[in-house]
């Protein structure tokens, strides 16, 4: 078929079959951002019945643009983290209207187009050491293990100490632990589908053992959009006061997609020096999002760090990325179906595949003074920020601090040196 000649699968050494495997392994690790994200805007006074439908539709266009366009298996879709800037911080914080906040996003998103249409973006990802993308690979597993980790509520709120161990002996974190056993055991003896093979077992067991229940309505109609559809206020975000949360929402949307990309590139060999158009490709399909978002009523898109279960599972191309988009609309009809599948059977998987990603840490040259310290707190911040743009410019900054004082002043022509700069600027200006 020449549709699928377009994703060249024979030249990245994949199947048909395995790129469904991985869109769908995508699909059901970032299932969650559909209610989550609802909930969350719908504290700034927005819909919550749009909202679903809407992020189910940015999810949808995002993560067909990118496979289509970019041929990479990153599926996209709401932000994480902007969305709670957007809600708590500037909205309820601020007392910004949400139509300017929109009006914020699709600025950024105008900026963002710019700079990806550049030879910028390629130099930024180029010009990071080999070492520091491993480490950010690293950063983000620990991460996303850490959010696993959280939603299993193996790992709860203290009053006392921040965080601290859940009570193990509860249903929920037994049948999860289950869930977490079953697809490390799998993966181990090289089990194809081995998360997803995961994720319906648990959910079956918990089915057969009350835990969960199948929703007795299980086809809904999507709700209508036009309540926040085009209703961003341009006219308002256009204003010197507005110039900080746009850039915030700019420069955190381009690192937190530049570090899935290092991370879930370097895993699946991506990206490379020879051939940047992949690249170049895969953050322009997230700028054009950015701004299609703020036109449909949510915040910024950005590169989902979940594609890397989907990349474990052997994806590829962007087929796998075109699947995953296919497969979200399904919860526009289907959602009480698909909310029948219990958090615990799926969180699991964000922590094997954690696992996954921190071993690239191995292959780091710890005799440099630089790379070491700068690995060491990419690693650590990114979980305990819960951002990987924060893990990534306090590792940038690190690193650069000790490369000046070794007197090695090139790294200041490298995005090393502008990563160190914009730390700054985000720590102590904005």
């Amino acid at each position: 078929m020449k549709f699928l000649e377009r994703f060249e699968l024979q030249k990245h050494n994949t199947t048909v079959s395995k790129e469904f495997i991985s869109g769908m392994t995508t699909f059901f690790a970032m299932l969650y951002i559909i209610p989550v994200n609802a909930t969350i805007m719908s504290a700034a006074g927005m819909p919550f019945d749009a909202l679903v439908t809407a992020t189910a539709l940015m999810t949808i266009i995002a993560s067909l643009f990118s496979g289509l366009w970019a041929n990479t298996p990153i599926a996209m879709s709401v932000g994480m983290g902007l969305n709670a800037f957007f809600t708590y911080g500037i909205v309820l914080g601020m007392k910004i209207p949400w139509q300017s906040a929109l009006g914020i996003v699709f600025l950024s998103g105008i900026l963002y187009i710019i700079i990806a249409l550049t030879p910028l973006r390629a130099w930024i990802i180029n010009t990071i050491p080999l070492d520091i993308k491993r480490a950010t690979s690293a950063g983000i597993g620990a991460f996303i293990a850490f959010i696993g980790l959280q939603e299993m509520h193996i790992i709860v709120p203290s009053s006392s100490t921040l965080v601290t161990l859940g009570h193990i002996d509860s249903p929920h974190i037994l049948l999860s632990l289950f869930g977490l056993f079953v697809a490390l055991i799998l993966s181990m003896l090289r089990v194809r589908a081995a998360l997803i093979l995961s994720i319906l077992l648990t959910t079956l067991l918990s089915w057969i053992v009350g835990s969960s229940e199948i929703s007795s309505n299980i086809i809904s109609m999507p709700a209508s959009i036009a309540p926040i559809a085009f209703e961003m206020d341009i006219k308002s975000a256009l204003s010197l006061a507005m110039i900080p949360l746009i850039m915030t929402f700019l420069i955190t949307d381009i690192f937190d997609t530049i570090g899935t990309l290092i991370g879930v590139g370097l895993r699946a060999k991506l990206f490379n020096e020879k051939d940047s158009i992949p690249l170049q490709r895969t953050m322009e399909a997230d700028a054009v999002a950015t701004v299609l978002s703020g036109v449909i009523g949510v915040t910024s898109t950005t590169a989902f760090i979940e594609s890397a279960t989907g990349v474990e599972e052997g994806g590829r191309t962007g087929l796998s990325a075109v699947f995953t988009a296919l497969l979200f609309i399904l919860p526009l009809f289907f959602l009480p179906l698909f909310n029948s599948i219990p958090s615990y059977a799926i969180y699991p998987i964000l922590v094997v595949v954690g696992s996954y990603m921190f071993s690239e840490l191995k292959y780091i040259n710890y005799e440099d003074s630089a790379t070491k310290y700068a690995t060491f707190f990419i690693v650590l911040m990114m979980p305990l920020t819960y951002s990987i743009t924060n893990g990534l410019m306090i590792g940038s900054f690190v690193y650069v601090v000790i490369k000046l004082f070794e007197k090695d002043f090139d790294v200041l022509k490298s995005a090393m040196g502008l990563m160190s700069l914009i730390a700054i600027f985000l720590f102590f200006v904005l």
